[in-house]
């Protein structure tokens, strides 16, 4: 199994053949090292637990930095492995892009930004209402939804 850890790092255009835009966006990816490996016989099912990114001593509660092994991450992901499946990762490893090849196919899962309490224009798309004839403090109310 293959995996990697990215932070997003902005997007851009691109121009197929044909002329139409397709919109990309930029990830800057790994490295990240193998930080512990479980085992089925051992701990109950088997995945590898990585750390990716560094941050400063200070901001790793004492638990983190003993599970990091002195290594301070910011970010520990585990991979759960099928149950069948064993790692061939060795703790202390570093896996980077090299281990993908132009054309596999990836599954990508994200963490989308935080935009706080919303109102219902920009959470449901709602209209709003009008902004003058005698409308006060109600341009971005819901109105009757009924």
């Amino acid at each position: 199994m293959k995996f990697i850890l990215a932070t997003k790092k902005n997007m851009t255009e691109y121009f197929s053949p044909e002329g139409s835009v397709i919109p990309v966006t930029i990830l800057s990816a790994g490295p990240v090292t193998v930080i512990k490996i479980f085992e089925k016989e051992k701990d109950g099912y088997n995945s590898v637990q990585v750390g990716f990114g560094t941050q400063k001593k200070e901001r790793v509660s004492r638990s983190s930095a003993g599970a990091m092994k002195g290594a301070f991450y910011k970010t520990l992901k585990e991979f759960r492995l099928k149950p069948n499946d064993k790692s061939d990762a060795k703790e202390g490893d570093v896996i980077d892009v090299s281990v993908f090849t132009p054309g596999d196919k990836l599954q990508v899962s994200s963490i989308s930004k935080g935009k706080g309490f919303q109102g219902v224009v920009k959470r449901h798309s709602f209209a709003g209402g009008p902004r003058t004839h005698g409308q006060k403090h109600s341009e971005r109310e819901p109105g009757s939804i009924g």
